[in-house]
């Protein structure tokens, strides 16, 4: 397994670096191994690919947060993985090549791939399967290349022809004056082509609406807020451009005994006024199920006990949080005469006792 860079170290910025810092130095190091520059250099390729991959996690705030903190294992559980290839950088940072470099993909304006749009999806998850991941199979709804035509929207057997308004170009050129204004062509809306024949399948779209099943692999420890991107699973790109992604938002559903505050479960144990006063063994629900828990005499209401390790596994990979047990004195209720004529002896006993004490602080 190959050991990943620090991001910092690789764009060559400090830790506080600001977010015109990122650019700049993303933007040298793009220029120098862009792989119109470096042709057939493998090594160039990869430094450009880890260049991107850097720049993406640090300019994001949510990931960079992430990885101050976790590091490389902790972006695991984001679903984050890097770009697939050079089509998914230039799609994602194709601002960047056009404004500092004049280059972006290689195609001209009006044919150039469009990356596919990223899709959502709320995923409710009981307790215990964030506690402990799972592997479940969702159905989304998306936009995939229409197959009939191959995602061109033309008619098997046709192709699209360049506008007979503006030549192809995607622009209109009209005098005015002495100036002349180039605006664009309100026929192929900028395209410079138009479809004559479009497909019956996708009325010319090049993309058909379909449902799909798709396999989410959920890392234990997810809570509340997380988020996992599945790359490639959202829509589909056109003109050959990259799918987008899916992200799956996490809800975390209440459980009837546990609570969770970070890491650790916390619950409540309900235990009667002789088992405070006499101490007990009792057995108490975890995670991994019942633990006894023995409980001291004299034990006072609210008072708290921990269960080591028997919380939630962490997302970094290692170490589990702590089950903590916060004990509940219950008054009995409904006693019988033979109850209550003990309990009184027990108060009169308590109070000669107690009257005692008093007596001795007071003498002394």
């Amino acid at each position: 397994m190959t050991t990943k860079r620090d991001y910092y170290e690789v764009l060559g910025v400090s830790r506080d670096a600001e977010d015109d810092q990122l650019k700049a130095n993303y933007r040298k190091l793009a220029l120098k191994y862009h792989p119109d520059r470096n042709p057939g250099n493998k090594e160039a390729e990869e430094n450009f690919k880890e260049a991107a991959e850097a720049y993406e996690v640090l300019r994001d705030a949510q990931k960079r947060g992430i990885y101050d903190q976790y590091g490389h294992e902790g972006l695991q559980g984001t679903g984050f993985s890097g770009f697939r290839g050079f089509e998914d950088i230039f799609s994602s940072f194709g601002d960047i090549f056009e404004d500092f470099f004049g280059f972006g993909t290689g195609r001209s304006h009006r044919t150039a791939a469009r990356r596919g749009a990223d899709l959502r999806y709320d995923l409710p998850v009981s307790f215990m399967d964030a506690a402990f991941g799972v592997e479940t199979e969702i159905e989304i709804e998306k936009l995939e290349s229409c197959q009939a035509c191959e995602g061109t929207g033309c008619e098997p057997g046709t192709s699209p022809e360049d506008c007979h308004q503006c030549g192809g170009s995607g622009q209109m050129s009209r005098s005015q004056g002495f100036f002349s204004i180039r605006t664009t062509c309100p026929y192929c809306r900028g395209e410079g082509r138009k479809i004559a024949h479009p497909c019956k399948e996708c009325r010319g779209t090049g993309q058909v609406e379909r449902k799909k099943k798709v396999s989410v692999k959920m890392p234990a420890g997810v809570d509340t807020g997380s988020r996992l991107r599945l790359t490639g699973e959202g829509e589909s790109g056109t003109r050959g451009g990259p799918p987008g992604d899916l992200y799956i938002y996490v809800h975390v559903e209440p459980h009837e005994f546990f609570k969770r505050n970070n890491n650790d479960v916390i619950c409540q144990i309900p235990i009667s006024f002789v088992q405070a006063t006499l101490g007990d063994d009792i057995g108490v629900p975890t995670l991994n199920g019942d633990k006894k828990l023995h409980i001291p005499k004299g034990t006072q209401p609210g008072e708290v006990f921990r269960f080591k390790g028997e919380g939630i596994p962490s997302l970094r990979g290692y170490g589990r949080g702590d089950q903590i047990i916060q004990v509940m004195v219950k008054t009995p209720t409904g006693i019988n005469k033979k109850q209550e004529a003990l309990l009184k002896e027990f108060a009169a006993l308590e109070s000669k006792k107690l009257s005692s004490k008093l007596k001795k602080m007071f003498s002394n």
